[in-house]
């Protein structure tokens, strides 16, 4: 089975969430990107293959030499031990049976281990799902982990951990972090301030003392969809309005143009200063390219739109802009259809 980019829905057992183990980034969305191939119908495992440059892609890793670090990196997953509670039982399990590399074709096949079908396979309760999409941006490996413990719980909006329990489920050994100070700052904030920004939910937490020593954490899950997700989340595969439709393929056009994570609002926010025209967006983001330092791009793009900010011919700084990887994008149909000339097609109910 071949991996392509944007697979789908994640599917684990609670159990395998709550495992006590330790990855980089880097392996646990090769792990994850393992997991959201698995079909609801499989029964066995299968041998997942894929090209080492479309991996890099889906990782949104642009330096191509990095393609030969990533058969080390699964062929190191092979050693990567996972330990999961089975009642009064503990399985220590690797992650992958099997790493096949298929020297000049840049092909890696992987298979999990047969220990892990319980957790993986045919699932009926106690599982925790999410798209791949939600982690695949996500840089620091804490962030994921975090991610997949409070989305387990995110209908209930809490989740309360030991502190000893916490660390325990990371991997975090005796001598790293001993104080909780350095735990929090690296750990607990980093999660907290990259699923804010890049993920569907955000959390804040409280902690739990006795004699002054923090030896639990509450944390309060909230959602982060903004109004102008919902409506595109809403739409994803059932087409609503061709109005709202439009709309969330102009925002995914847009959100296409940049290198950097812009959410679906701040797109929205640009598309409305350029009145609708996608190709004035793309147009002004080429400038930013030219600018030594932009610490808000979307704030400095609108200025750019309202400025009409243009450079000179002699001071236009050529680079790999226009080689960076985009989605396909009609920008003049998008256009058209956001400003109702297209009206010969009609609305879509789902």
């Amino acid at each position: 089975m071949e991996l392509k980019e944007n697979q789908g829905l994640l599917v684990k057992s609670n159990n395998l969430v709550e495992a006590s183990y330790r990855l980089t980034a880097v392996e646990q969305k090769i792990i994850l990107t393992l997991v959201s191939v698995i079909k609801k119908e499989d029964k066995e495992f299968q041998r997942y293959r894929f090209k080492t440059s479309n991996f890099l892609a889906l990782l949104g890793i642009q330096d191509q030499s990095k393609y030969k670090e990533i058969p080390e990196i699964a062929e190191g997953l092979m050693k990567k031990i996972i330990t999961i509670q089975e009642g009064k039982n503990t399985l220590k399990v690797a992650w992958l049976s099997g790493v096949k590399v298929l020297n000049g074709e840049g092909i890696v096949e992987m298979e999990f281990s047969p220990y892990l079908k319980p957790y993986l396979l045919q699932l009926k309760d106690k599982f925790t799902s999410y798209k791949l999409k939600a982690v695949i941006q996500l840089k620091s490996a804490y962030s994921v982990r975090f991610y997949e413990l409070l989305k387990q719980y995110e209908k209930i909006g809490e989740r309360t951990f030991e502190l000893k329990k916490l660390r325990y489920i990371l991997a975090i050994k005796e001598n790293e972090y001993i104080l909780y100070s350095d735990f929090k700052k690296r750990a607990i904030l980093k999660a907290q301030q990259e699923l804010k920004s890049k993920t569907d939910i955000l959390f804040d937490f409280e902690e739990i003392k006795k004699n002054k020593k923090v030896i639990g954490i509450k944390f309060i899950i909230k959602s982060n969809i903004n109004p102008t997700d919902k409506v595109c989340t809403a739409i994803e595969g059932k087409p609503t309005t061709k109005k709202n439709k439009v709309l969330c393929e102009s925002i995914s056009a847009i959100k296409a143009i940049f290198k950097e994570n812009i959410e679906a609002l701040e797109a929205k926010t640009l598309l409305d200063a350029a009145k609708g025209n996608i190709n004035i967006i793309k147009e002004k983001y080429v400038l930013t390219q030219n600018v030594a330092k932009i610490d808000n791009v979307v704030g400095w793009m609108i200025d750019a739109i309202k400025r009409d900010y243009q450079i000179p011919k002699n001071k236009f700084k050529v680079d790999s802009f226009n080689d960076y990887p985009q989605r396909r994008y009609d920008y003049n149909d998008l256009e058209k259809k956001l400003l109702g000339w297209d009206n010969a097609e009609e609305d879509s109910v789902g």
